[in-house]
C-alpha cells in the first residue's frame, strides 16, 4: 500500500514538472513560445483599449465640471437635487466623536475649554482683517448697496458682539458660550425673502416675528431682506433650561450675500449665538432654523435647520 502511494506521488510530481516544461514538445505550461507571444499581444491590445476607453470617459466627464468658477449643474437653476440649503455649526466635537452633535464643556478645565475655543479660533481666521488682496473685490454691502457679479460683500469678525470673540475665549470661561451658525454654500441659490408682515409663516416663533416687525417699523415699513434665524429648546424642558440667546451681528443672514458664485474672496455670512444663562449640569437639546420662502424644514434630511446639544459642567 505504501509503495503504491509512493509511486502515485512520484507520477504526479513528474506530470506537474512536465506541465511546467515539456522538453519533448517544447512547451511551457502547455503553450509554445509563439502561443505565449500571441496571447501576450492580445492582452496588451485588450488592456490598452480598456485604459484608453477609461481615459476618454474621464475626459468627457471632466468637461462637465468647472472647478474654478461655476459647475454645469447647480442648485440655483433647479437642475440639482440639492435645492434646499442646510445649516452648520461650530465648534465641532472632538475627532473621536466626529458624528456627535454634543458640545460638552467644563468651564473650570482650561484644557477642555481650549479644545472648543481653538475650533472657533481656526474657523474665524478667514474673517479677520478682511481686505482687498489679489483677485478679490470686497465691498461694503447694505440693503441699498448690493455687490456686482464680480464683487463680494465684506464680513468681519469685529462685527460680532458680546463675548463672541477670541479675546473673550468665546465666552466659554465666562459661562456664556458662543456657537456660530452658517448656511452651506450653494452656487447660484438665491433666497426668496419675506417682504411683508402678512407673509411671515404661522409656525415661525413669536419672538422672531416680533423682532422682524420691530425692525420693519423702524425702517418705515421696509422689511429687511434677510434669511432669518430662530433658535430654541427642542422640547419644553429644553426651553426652560436654555435661557436667553443673543444673536450677532444680525438675527439672520442678509440676502445681499447671495447668491454664492465661487467668486474669489467670498466669505459666508455667519451668526453668533451667545447663551447667556445656560442651566449647568443639564443636557439641553437646541434646534435652529433658517427662515425664507424657499427654505424647507426637514428634520430627517437636516434641511433648513440644525440640531445640537450643549452641556455645561
Amino acid at each position: 500500500m505504501a509503495q503504491r502511494d509512493t509511486e502515485f506521488y512520484e507520477h504526479e510530481k513528474e506530470s506537474f514538472g512536465k506541465f511546467l516544461y515539456n522538453k519533448d514538445e517544447g512547451t511551457v505550461m502547455g503553450r509554445t513560445g509563439s502561443s505565449w507571444l500571441k496571447i501576450g499581444v492580445f492582452y496588451m491590445i485588450f488592456y490598452s483599449f480598456l485604459a484608453g476607453f477609461f481615459a476618454v470617459m474621464m475626459t468627457i466627464f471632466y468637461q462637465t465640471l468647472d472647478v474654478n468658477t461655476t459647475p454645469t449643474y447647480t442648485p440655483g437653476d433647479g437642475s440639482s437635487i440639492l435645492a434646499h440649503p442646510a445649516l452648520g455649526f461650530r465648534p465641532l466635537p472632538r475627532a473621536e466623536n466626529v458624528e456627535s452633535t454634543l458640545i460638552w464643556y467644563k468651564s473650570r478645565d482650561d484644557d477642555d475649554v481650549k479644545h472648543w475655543t481653538n475650533s472657533l479660533d481656526e474657523f474665524i481666521k478667514p474673517y479677520e482683517g478682511t481686505q482687498d488682496i489679489s483677485g478679490q473685490h470686497l465691498v461694503e454691502c447694505g440693503d441699498k448697496n448690493w455687490p456686482e457679479k464680480d464683487e463680494v460683500c465684506k464680513f468681519q469678525d469685529s462685527w460680532l458682539t458680546g463675548n463672541c470673540h477670541k479675546a473673550e475665549q468665546w465666552g466659554y470661561k465666562l459661562n456664556s458660550p458662543c456657537i456660530i451658525l452658517k448656511l452651506n454654500k450653494m452656487i447660484d441659490w438665491e433666497p426668496e425673502v419675506y417682504t411683508t408682515k402678512e407673509e411671515l409663516p404661522e409656525e415661525m416663533p413669536q419672538d422672531l416675528k416680533d423682532h422682524i416687525i420691530k425692525l420693519t417699523d423702524e425702517s418705515d415699513g421696509n422689511m429687511p431682506k434677510m434669511i432669518w434665524i430662530s433658535c430654541e429648546g427642542e422640547n419644553p424642558a429644553d426651553e426652560e433650561y436654555v435661557g436667553p440667546i443673543s444673536y450677532s451681528p444680525w438675527r439672520g443672514f442678509p440676502a445681499y450675500y447671495f447668491p454664492y458664485r465661487h467668486t474669489p474672496g467670498y466669505l459666508s455670512p455667519i451668526v453668533a449665538l451667545e447663551f447667556t444663562n445656560l442651566q449647568p449640569f443639564v443636557l439641553i437639546n437646541i434646534e435652529c432654523k433658517a427662515w425664507a420662502k424657499n427654505v424647507r424644514h426637514d428634520r430627517s434630511n437636516r434641511l433648513g435647520l440644525v440640531h445640537f446639544e450643549i452641556l455645561k459642567d
